[in-house]
């Protein structure tokens, strides 16, 4: 009987790793593909730089049998899973845990066999290698440059979707606001009615005067937080109002931080939360708020928060982003004209159809819309897509006049995306 044959583990060894470059490049084609249909060029351009990291990353790895260069390949993979992935999102993101998972597979098993039959490594591919170093020594560079270029401008304010200058969130300023607390009493309107005590924080500019009339703001936090998280627990937003208001940048405006939460209500579904808010809002918040300090309501009903729609704003993050879109631009477009979404949306078109274009709202001018996001925000996608859907079907909204979606480079779901969304979004207001 003939011997059988020994298998060759360096042939093995190139099989698997030929095999995991070959996944990475077929998902990395994909990925792109499916981000130039999103219709956004800084995704693609994100999307693109990291696949060819990952590809020539890869390449290197299979041409000189060395299977653990694709643990970069690993690493990298799922830190992009899992900033830019949410349950919401999954499916559309998964290209890159699927890379992550090929790639590590491979890493293991072809470097276990080259330690178990010590194969040495071919020498290293220098094209691919300088190639891939190269990428993400530009990609990395390039945001770099611009954010240290942004931080450092001086003069009037300007769009920016790098960094908030300096000039207005280094040092606290010389003429600073005050933070009030405001107690207020509201229902439980998504579940019992019951009456609950609730609190929201009152930013008032340097040398509020209650003989002046004052734009104001609802600003509203995201899940998981509450009304500090805007003016106390990240502080460095009231340094930016203040230094923008002293420069003369923006208007001295009030601005208020509410909750959504509402005791322990809801915590298995707070989707609802985002549409009852609206009954806190008009019935018991704002009356409460501009009944106590000077904003252009002439009276705290119906008629009076009407009239002066056009001084007034709503703007929240994440799961505040929705909140201002159900319970805001949705639910209250009689009583706001200016609106902030930032990293949140989760409307549908027929939700929008069915609100802003109804009787009571189709006639009433939007003044402005400003959506905002990070390039590794797991809620881009969504943004994006509920985005589109608002602007097919709303003429009252024109692309860079009254609406604005800013995407940032180098950015995910957390503070430092929404500071600098908060910074735009002051400059669009009022």
């Amino acid at each position: 009987m003939p011997s059988p044959k020994k298998v060759d583990p360096a042939l093995w060894t190139d099989r698997i790793t030929a095999a995991a470059a070959a996944v990475i490049s077929v998902v990395a084609v994909a990925d792109v593909i499916r981000y130039i249909a999103l219709g956004e060029l800084i995704p693609v351009v994100t999307v693109l730089v990291l696949n060819c990291f990952f590809v020539l990353a890869a390449a290197a790895a299979w041409q000189g049998r060395m299977p653990y260069l694709l643990l970069f390949v690993t690493a990298g993979g799922i830190v992009v899973f899992v900033n830019t992935t949410y349950a919401a999102y999954a499916p559309f993101n998964l290209g890159f845990l699927i890379q992550a998972i090929a790639a590590g597979l491979a890493a293991v098993i072809g470097t276990g066999l080259c330690i178990w039959k010590k194969l040495a490594p071919r020498a290293l591919p220098w094209k691919p290698a300088a190639a891939a170093l190269l990428v993400l020594a530009l990609f990395l560079g390039t945001w770099k440059g611009f954010t240290d270029t942004a931080k450092a401008a001086q003069g009037d304010a300007r769009r920016e979707i790098w960094a908030v200058p300096t000039q207005f969130d280094g040092q606290p300023s010389s003429q600073p606001g005050t933070v009030e607390e405001l107690v207020y009493e509201t229902k439980a309107y998504a579940t019992d009615e019951r009456f609950v005590a609730k609190r929201a924080l009152v930013y008032l500019p340097y040398g509020y005067d209650e003989s002046i009339q004052y734009n104001i703001l609802y600003l509203m936090h995201g899940t998981g937080d509450d009304e500090n998280y805007w003016l106390s627990t990240h502080e460095s937003n009231k340094v930016m109002l203040d230094n923008m208001i002293a420069a003369g940048v923006i208007e001295p405006l009030i601005v208020v931080t509410p909750t959504f939460y509402v005791e322990e209500d809801c915590a298995d579904d707070l989707d609802q939360l985002t549409w009852s808010f609206r009954s806190e809002l008009r019935q018991d918040l704002m009356p409460a708020v501009e009944g106590k300090y000077s904003t252009y309501a002439e009276t705290i009903d119906d008629a009076g928060f009407a009239a002066s729609r056009d001084h007034r704003a709503f703007a929240g993050l994440s799961r505040g982003a929705v909140t201002t879109l159900h319970s805001a631009f949705c639910g209250s477009l009689d009583y706001f004209a200016w609106f902030g979404t930032f990293s949140g949306s989760r409307t549908s078109q027929e939700e929008y159809r069915q609100a802003i274009q109804s009787e009571a709202f189709r006639d009433l001018p939007i003044r402005y819309f400003y959506v905002s996001s990070g390039n590794f925000d797991f809620a881009l996608v969504g943004q994006i897509q509920d985005y589109t859907a608002l602007t097919q079907i709303e003429p009252r909204l024109d692309y860079g006049v009254n609406t604005l979606f800013d995407i940032f480079p180098m950015r995910y779901h957390s503070i430092g995306s929404w500071h600098l969304a908060f910074y735009n979004f002051l400059q669009k207001i009022f």
